[in-house]
């Protein structure tokens, strides 16, 4: 109930493929609702989000972790506690730029809460020794495992022991003046086991610091590893582009060489044919020569043709006036023969009269 959320985005959610490390595997099938999250109780951050009944994200900020920006419009960040990388797509490169500032504000956030929780339990602990209320066995737990919670579970029964133990010392002391000097002998030799307690545990504190910062020093040279892998699988799609284009110029290439070889036998041909090109012009003069013979001939034909139709047209003027001269000697002709008629039935009727 203590847990709300503090600002919520849309994005496609993708996840580091765990078998090879380097290709993306969607976890949503579409844009999805992603939320910070801030816990009062705990004082912690985390990266919410729900596709569905189930959820996709659920990365607790700390302040080792790092947003990166590997486009206009992807981020990914390395969650070591979920064993992965969770990369974000979102549709603007505004909405991109809101989200990493957001990290990182939640980011100092968190580092600011563990410092003062640091602080608080350094306080708590140098308090403890000071008033030497502190069992062995609590100091070590809150101070290996840092959380309240956890050193209320370890130091509740150990000071329900010390009380007990109080009491019977105070039950001895009104019991018997005689066992005061045995219980003070007792109560030393738990003090200076309490000392050697309190002395290794303060060696176990330093290691434990040690071990931290060796661990936060890890933890970054694991991020940068990853950045760097990353960086190294844009490398290796550049490089798988250029050898695309490569493969499409290869190709190119081949087929240029294929109408090279074309050419070369067009070539090849047009060679062999101007080889024949002076057989073929030689031809072309003697045919030349023909057509001029030819042209002379018909030429000449043409002159006898033209004499020939003078002659026909002369003609047919000739014929024209026979027919005229015919018809006049066949109209004399006619009218001879009239008259022999007459003459011939004068004749007739002269001998029919004698």
């Amino acid at each position: 109930m203590g847990e709300q959320p503090i600002f919520t985005t849309r994005a496609h959610v993708f996840q580091i493929d765990p078998s090879t490390k380097k290709n993306w595997v969607p976890a949503s099938k579409q844009a999805v609702t992603v939320s910070y999250f801030y816990d009062v109780t705990r004082n912690s951050y985390r990266i919410i989000s729900v596709d569905g009944a189930k959820v996709i994200i659920n990365s607790t900020i700390t302040p080792n972790m790092t947003f990166t920006k590997t486009s206009q419009k992807f981020g990914q960040w390395a969650d070591s506690r979920a064993n992965t990388v969770f990369g974000l797509g979102f549709s603007s490169e505004q909405q991109l730029t809101k989200f990493a500032e957001k990290f990182q504000e939640v980011k100092e956030a968190a580092r600011l809460a563990r410092d003062r929780s640091q602080e608080k339990i350094e306080t708590s602990s140098n308090h403890s020794q000071e008033s030497g209320c502190e069992t062995p066995s609590s100091t070590q737990a809150s101070s290996v495992n840092g959380t309240d919670d956890e050193k209320a579970s370890h130091t509740g029964p150990a000071d329900t022991h010390l009380k007990s133990e109080n009491d019977k010392l105070k039950i001895a002391l009104t019991q018997s003046a005689a066992n005061v000097k045995k219980w003070e002998i007792e109560l030393q030799t738990l003090r200076e086991s309490n000392a050697r307690l309190t002395t290794a545990l303060q060696e176990s504190a330093a290691s434990v610091e040690q071990w931290k910062k060796q661990f936060s020093i890890c933890r970054d040279e694991n991020d940068r590893l990853r950045n760097k892998i990353d960086e190294l699988e844009e490398q290796c799609s550049e490089i798988n582009k250029e050898k695309e284009k490569n493969t499409q110029l290869k190709h190119r290439i081949e087929e240029l060489e294929s109408e090279l070889r074309e050419k070369e036998t067009e070539l090849k041909d047009l060679r062999k044919q101007s080889e024949i090109i002076p057989q073929l012009m030689s031809e072309c003069e003697y045919v030349s020569e023909k057509l001029e013979a030819a042209e002379r001939d018909n030429q000449n034909l043409e002159d006898k043709v033209r004499c020939l139709k003078t002659d026909i047209e002369e003609s047919k003027y000739r014929q024209r006036h026979l027919k005229v001269e015919l018809k006049n000697f066949l109209e004399v002709l006619d009218g001879k023969i009239d008259d022999l008629h007459d003459f011939r039935r004068g004749l007739s009727k002269l001998s029919s009269d004698n």
